[in-house]
Parts: C-alpha cells; structure tokens; sequence
C-alpha cells in the first residue's frame, strides 16, 4: 500500500466517526419537509435528514419513523395533506434522534414500537448529542413483529448489527418496498460504533435483508432507490471492511519486522479503523485471521 493511498484513507476516518452526528443534530428551524408519492397508498416524508415512510390503511396511518421533535408539527400536516385517517403506529428503525425523536410528542396518541436494543439505548441515552427527553417504544421486539391495520401488513424484521445494534429493517410485502433505516443512509456508512455498530456484521445483515421480495428501497438518507441501489450499497459496505482489514494486516507486519517509529503510527491508525469497523478497544495486531 503506498503512502498516499494510505494518507487519502486515513484521512476520511475522522468524517466516518463523526458524520452520523452531523446527520443527528438539530436545527434551531426545521427544513420544509416534502411528501411523495411512492407507489399505491405509501408515502414518504423528506428534509430535515431521516426519511418518514406514510403508510395509509382504511383504519389509520402507519408511520416509519418520526424525525426530530421539532419536526412533528410538520409531519401531522404533511400526512394530513394525503388523508384525513389519524396517525396509530410508528415502526422505529433506530434510536437517533432524527429518526425517532418525534417520539416525544407522538408517545401520547400513537404505538411506537422498535427493537428492543433500540429501546435500551435511548433510556441508558448511547446518543450523546440527543435531547435529554427522548421517549423510546413502549413495546418492542427482538426479531421480527408486524402491524395488520386496515386489511394491510407492515412487518419489522431484526436481522443484525450495522449502523447500530438495534437496527430496524421494515417491510411493505404487499408494495414490495423496504425502509432500511440507516442500514442505507447516503452513499458512506455511517457507523455509530458506541451505538453498537459494527462494519463487520453490516454486510451480513443486509445480506439477510436481500432475501426478501422487494423492488423499492427507501433509505434512511437520501432519495428512493431499488434493490440494485441497495446491493451497491452492501458492496460499498464491504470495500470499507476490507480496506480496514487490510490496514490492520499491514500493521501487524510491520510491527512484527518493521521500524519502530513507523510501524507505531501505522498500529494507531489500523487500531483507530479498528474501532470503526467494529473490532473492540485493546485490539493487539498478533491474530492471522482478521474477519
């Protein structure tokens, strides 16, 4: 591996420790948020970074999802401009704050449910720049749940580690469409490594998720793709694993047979892409087998 390759990857290691806490702060006012068609009666909410899945049955609206606390008013406005049924279910994807901080105003008239590790780290507050009143699901699950409102069927599925531990993959049978949450988000992972995240596993739970009929993607970031789009996306996953795999192979040779001074400062920067890839604090460069 050359210096300037080396240089150019490590360079990008602090904006993948830090970017998913730039897509989870507020502002002090709320985009304008835009709701589009998806297909048949299933929406979806943009701006203000998380995407919101509008799901509308004869007996009520099923949301994925809820932004930042500030933007609910702007939500109950936007799925009222599609129908006139209320709000009864929100399917959380994680526990970020622009993804589940509406919770706080919706806790009063809508059933949130989400995994159970994503319930866990918004009560022991694992999101450090949160509002410090995060309300997390009253009911959630450890594998797999689903909704059945108005003759219609949303499934929650967990299948594993990737942005967090506690990473939602829901799914509209009938539409043939899923909301990953930010197992997708943008076109870098975003791995929120003291959530719980892990590169290492990202791929196989995606992986899993791949095996379920669909055609539609929405993201938790970024604009509606299909299934092509999120196969992309694991392989981008998986490009940033090897590369971390490889660095930290490279820093086990060379302390091993390399100069001191050198191979120090390659050890810190394999076991700083160590801790993004999901390997644990104390990692020592002695194992032959990384993966």
């Amino acid at each position: 591996m050359s210096r300037t390759l080396l240089v150019r990857l490590l360079a990008g290691i602090p904006f993948l420790l830090i970017s998913w806490i730039g897509y989870t702060q507020s502002q002090k006012q709320p985009p304008q948020l835009t709701i589009n068609k998806v297909k048949d009666d299933l929406y979806e909410i943009e701006g203000d970074v998380g995407n919101v899945a509008v799901y509308i049955t004869s007996e009520g609206v099923i949301l994925v999802d809820d932004k930042f606390e500030q933007d609910y008013e702007q939500i109950v406005a936007k799925v009222k401009s599609v129908t006139s049924q209320p709000i009864k279910y929100i399917l959380s994807t994680h526990h970020h704050s622009d993804h589940s901080g509406g919770n706080t105003k919706f806790s009063s008239t809508v059933e949130i449910i989400s995994t159970a590790n994503a319930r866990a780290n918004i009560v022991t507050h694992k999101q450090s720049n949160a509002a410090p009143n995060m309300v997390p699901a009253r009911v959630v699950f450890t594998e797999e749940t689903a909704v059945f409102l108005g003759g219609k069927e949303v499934r929650a599925r967990y299948f594993g580690r990737g942005h967090t531990n506690g990473d939602a993959i829901i799914y509209f049978p009938a539409l043939r469409t899923l909301h990953t949450g930010d197992l997708m988000a943008g076109k870098t992972p975003l791995i929120d490594y003291p959530g719980g995240g892990s590169v290492v596993e990202w791929t196989k739970t995606l992986d899993a998720a791949m095996k379920l009929d669909f055609d539609t993607v929405i993201p938790g970031h970024g604009p509606v793709t299909d299934k092509a789009g999120l196969l992309a996306y694991r392989n981008n996953v998986e490009k940033l694993r090897n590369r971390a795999a490889g660095l930290i192979r490279e820093a086990a040779a060379r302390t091993a047979f390399g100069p001191a001074c050198s191979c120090c400062r390659l050890q810190r920067h394999a076991r700083l892409i160590a801790g993004i890839a999901g390997w644990k604090p104390g990692w020592k460069p002695a194992p032959r087998r990384i993966l």
